[in-house]
């Protein structure tokens, strides 16, 4: 029988208050997040705004989560040394914005923190395998990038199911080690992310789960995030 990986769930902070910061992820926190999620946007990538390195920075300094950054903009290997600095303990960008997608990866590796890839929902699942071993996390966006609270894109399980059924088959594991007892790959998802969306997604093989809408705007986040674990 196949062992069932754990599940782990991060609160999306585009959906918190932005004038409170530090609250949110303190909120988020204390609720019993397993990391902070914060997008990042150029307003050319995804046409909005959002937070930069200097946002990073002080949610860094309001909480002691493993901050997960993921940055929506063109030419990422341009910010990366700015992330990190700001506290980013993992940084994902996206396939579609860029050409040097394995130097990118290399170099976040190189400065220490865990490097993530994402993709667009309309992205071919056959540019994924190509990159598994080297990154330490898959995104697959489950709505359009650029802005919260849409409606989550079924047609995104038989690509979750792909990426797991490749890590199952070749036993890759994260950071593409295979050796046994090593943690298994992350696949995470994002957006439109509810108790009812999220039970499909871990059925097709994620195991990070991104929520903002649902968990901000829950009156109970730590309930919220236990629904969804559950």
């Amino acid at each position: 029988m196949e062992k069932k990986i754990p599940v782990r769930v991060e609160p999306s902070i585009l959906s918190g208050d932005f004038g409170k910061l530090a609250d949110e992820a303190k909120r988020a926190e204390d609720a019993g997040a397993d990391a902070l999620h914060i997008d990042i946007m150029d307003g050319h990538f995804v046409p909005n705004l959002s937070l930069g390195p200097r946002a990073v920075a002080a949610i860094n300094r309001a909480t002691s989560l493993f901050l997960d950054v993921h940055i929506m903009i063109y030419n990422p290997f341009d910010y990366i040394e700015r992330f990190v600095e700001a506290g980013a303990n993992r940084i994902t960008f996206h396939f579609e914005a860029t050409e040097d997608v394995e130097d990118t990866l290399n170099y976040i590796r190189r400065c220490n923190v865990e490097a993530g890839l994402a993709y667009c929902p309309e992205t071919s699942e056959s540019l994924i395998p190509k990159y598994l071993d080297k990154c330490d996390l898959i995104l697959l966006m489950t709505v359009n990038p650029g802005f919260g609270g849409q409606e989550f894109m079924s047609e995104v399980l038989e690509k979750i199911k792909f990426t797991r059924d490749i890590c199952n088959r070749f036993n890759l594991r994260k950071g593409g080690v295979s050796k046994e007892g090593s943690p298994p790959f992350d696949i995470q998802v994002d957006g439109g992310i509810t108790p009812e969306t999220a039970q499909l997604c871990v059925e097709a093989g994620a195991n990070v789960l991104v929520s903002g809408t649902y968990l901000f705007g829950s009156k109970n986040m730590r309930d919220a995030i236990h629904k969804l674990k559950s």
